[in-house]
């Protein structure tokens, strides 16, 4: 059954050094106030795990707490590439970075069979591409029906999941809706789970086209008002563009990024201005 805890409570109750940790979101419900909290407590050595990477994941590969990466693609979104996850990988700063780089389908199937109990997932895929040569997790498989070459890649199955949802009841079930990836795929596959939450209401009203997470299939839940900002939360906020473009120019300088995480280290608040990271700058 779902605990209802503080943010700060349920990530250092969750998240251990040398995790697996998958933080999911697609466009929408992105959790990054439990990113953020992440990099306050200083977690180290963590694999993270998302289908699309964004700029939360920049700010983890940045604040140092990443060792790895699972993932199928990776940029700022309308903006251009994640610099500090390119420093990383290229030249090893804060600290190396290894990939792992599936395609999309590759990733959501790695899910659903993680969530299934399943040891790999199948599926046609990868075919005329140079991915299996560099990733050690697909493999080629003949089906022993059809006699069919097929691909198949192992289930994910983090240690903890964390996503961001708009709303839970008092017992801890939890609805998301809108546009909606593997964030209900990611929980049932991981050991434990956070979800945060716009708010916590006496009882979740029917909403149509809605995900329901039930009590029993959570950890925690935290409510964190505006916890996927600078993403959006259907019924709740726009999406902030000002911010993705401001944070181009702040994850493109070591010692602006060094501030931006300074300023979130100081903050209890589940969010940070990006302006915090070109101040002082000519």
């Amino acid at each position: 059954m779902a605990e209802l805890v503080s943010l700060s409570d349920a990530v250092a109750a969750l998240v251990r050094d040398g995790d697996t940790v998958a933080l999911e979101g697609f466009t929408h419900l992105i959790p990054h106030a439990a990113g953020h909290e992440i990099i306050r407590q200083r977690r180290r050595d963590l694999t993270l795990v998302r289908m699309t990477p964004d700029i939360v994941y920049d700010q983890l590969i940045g604040a140092g707490c990443a060792r790895k990466l699972i993932f199928s693609w990776g940029g700022n979104p309308g903006v251009g590439s994640l610099h500090r996850f390119r420093e990383a990988v290229q030249h090893g700063w804060p600290v190396p970075l290894e990939i792992e780089e599936h395609s999309h389908a590759g990733m959501a199937n790695r899910y659903v069979a993680g969530a299934s109990g399943l040891p790999f997932a199948v599926l046609r895929g990868y075919a005329g591409t140079d991915l299996a040569r560099h990733t050690g997790t697909i493999a080629e498989i003949t089906c022993p029906f059809t006699g069919e070459k097929l691909a198949a890649v192992p289930a994910l199955n983090p240690d903890v999941a964390i996503i961001h949802a708009q709303r839970a009841d008092r017992r801890g079930n939890v609805q998301l809706w809108g546009l909606v990836g593997v964030q209900k795929e990611a929980v049932l596959a991981a050991r434990r789970s956070l979800v945060t939450v716009e708010e916590i209401v006496d009882e979740l009203e029917p909403v149509p086209d809605q995900v329901v997470l039930p009590t029993w299939a959570v950890t925690y839940v935290a409510e964190v008002p505006r916890g996927a900002h600078p993403s959006y939360a259907q019924g709740y906020y726009e999406r902030d563009n000002d911010y993705y473009r401001r944070w181009d120019a702040i994850s493109r300088d070591r010692e602006a990024f060094g501030r931006w995480v300074a300023e979130l280290s100081e903050t209890d608040e589940a969010e940070v201005a990006v302006d915090a990271g070109t101040e002082g700058r000519a």
